[in-house]
């Protein structure tokens, strides 16, 4: 007879106890000590070593995870307290350049690097550094995270789009990235004005956050996005990109039938915001794309219908009932009480900031300036818009530099769109730039330009706009291939 059978069986199970004894007794000690939370960084560890595991075998993959991690970590932030949760992003772009480094196997063409983009980004980050130094700066932790946002992520993102983005589907995977989480915001927006917010919404509201986003009994609809002015801008922006996208011709059914539900979505998601910055967003950016188009009819209707909408708002009062429409026509009230105060804050600032040509230092207004030096006057008065901030905290020197870099970003990229063939790929490109255009006045209005999601989509956005001379050429590469293959059959 065989003995060892129940033996050896009786051993297995044995090793299979101590194994799974040895799994649980730690995972339970660290549950006990970190609470739930850290019980779900374990379980989630295992899926993590797999994304790892891709994006150092595709380091695509990372940039686009930058973008898609823009749109959510300030969300995720009401739910995950305590995590520092806005590093995130940081670590994304320096794990997809870890790769790139360590992906030897790919080909990256370094010379892509060399362009006005970059040594744009360079010359505005080195201004940044210098700030360290101002000697109204309050403190060195209060500039490191503020500058991330303002200078340290266009550095870092612009040159892995160049590097990365290699064709005119990574423009489009770029592209349905941004729409496709820009239409799940619509909807969580939607949900939070018809059914409510959460309680981790609401206890986000009662911590402060109420006194900006509910007004006259009225939420201002915030979605996932730090605020109701980002989500605003954010929405139209990804519907001005939208619209331009759709009314292209030729057009497979399914493509044109995303973008038009995007445009939508968007729309309306701007309009439950009542951000009335929004507003400047497709005023300049269809502008924008009628211009770009060389079709002057078109721009002409363009004026018109903008002149007909200004008209309404300002002298009628049509849709007043309507409070995103009563929201937006106060936009145009120059007795506005809150433009009022806005002045009058500008005011202030201008008096302050005469005897300080390079500002109060990075990261000594707004939030951070709260945070890090509460009391001080920067901290106290509000800027309430992109360029105010960046006068306040760069001074006059700072703004003209920043006002340089983006217009000549904006002057390029125009020179090369203007010249390309009518394609698809010249339809994405003007798409990308009527909505940086747009951008670009809504931050006098409100302080979106280099917060997330806004800021990271323009940063790729930027670097893929200066791709085209590449991007042109493999899609006039492939055309000809499709040509000789043809001939062939």
């Amino acid at each position: 007879m065989n003995y060892s059978t129940p033996f050896r069986q009786s051993s297995s199970q044995y090793l299979t106890l101590l194994g799974a004894l040895g799994i649980a007794l730690p995972v339970a000690y660290i549950i006990a000590k970190g609470g739930m939370l850290a019980g779900m960084g374990l379980m989630a560890l295992p899926f993590l070593l797999f994304y790892f595991y891709l994006l150092f075998t595709f380091p695509k993959l990372g940039l686009y995870s930058c973008v898609a991690a823009s749109f959510v970590m300030n969300g995720l932030g009401r739910y995950l307290t305590g995590l520092p949760l806005g590093l995130a992003i940081d670590g994304l772009l320096v794990l997809t350049w870890l790769a790139i480094l360590v992906k030897k196997n790919q080909k990256y063409d370094a010379n892509l690097l060399k362009n006005g983009l970059i040594v744009a980004n360079c010359v505005w980050m080195a201004y940044n550094i210098l700030e360290i130094f101002n000697p109204e700066s309050r403190s060195m932790v209060a500039w490191f995270y503020a500058m991330r946002g303002v200078a340290l992520y266009p550095l870092l993102a612009a040159p892995l789009a160049f590097l990365l983005i290699k064709s005119s589907q990574d423009v489009q995977r770029f592209i349905n990235i941004w729409f496709g989480i820009s239409i799940i915001a619509a909807l969580n927006g939607a949900k939070q004005l018809i059914i409510g917010v959460d309680p981790f919404e609401q206890a986000w509201l009662d911590a402060g956050a109420a006194t900006q986003h509910i007004l006259f009994g009225k939420l201002r609809v915030f979605s996932f996005y730090s605020d109701a002015g980002q989500f605003g801008a954010a929405q139209a922006h990804a519907f001005v990109a939208a619209t331009v996208l759709a009314i292209q011709k030729g057009l497979p059914f399914k493509k044109k039938a995303f973008y038009i539900v995007t445009a939508v979505l968007c729309l309306y998601g701007m309009m439950i915001s009542g951000t009335r910055g929004a507003m400047a967003v497709p005023a300049v950016g269809f502008f924008a794309y009628f211009f770009m188009s060389k079709n002057f009819k078109i721009v002409g209707l363009g004026v018109i219908s903008v002149i007909v909408v200004f008209c309404l708002l300002k002298f009628t009062s049509v849709g007043q009932g309507i409070y995103a429409i009563n929201r937006m026509r106060t936009a145009l009230d120059p007795n506005d009480a809150s433009l009022q105060v806005r002045l009058e804050n500008q005011r202030k600032l201008s008096r302050y900031l005469k005897s300080r040509p390079f500002g109060g230092g990075v990261g000594s207004a707004g939030s951070w300036g709260q945070r890090f030096s509460p009391g001080s006057f920067l901290a106290e008065t509000p800027t309430d818009s992109w360029y105010v901030r960046i006068w306040a905290e760069e001074g006059v020197i700072g703004l003209w530099l920043h006002l340089l870099v983006l217009f000549y970003i904006a002057g390029h990229s125009g020179y090369f769109i203007w010249h390309m063939p009518v394609s698809e790929l010249r339809q994405q490109m003007m798409a990308i730039w009527g909505g940086t255009l747009g951008i670009y006045l809504a931050s006098y209005g409100n302080g979106v330009l280099g917060q997330m999601p806004t800021g990271m989509v323009l940063y790729v956005g930027m670097a893929i706009m200066f791709l085209i001379p590449q991007l042109s050429k493999e899609l006039a590469n492939d055309s000809q291939n499709e040509k000789k293959d043809s001939k062939r059959e």
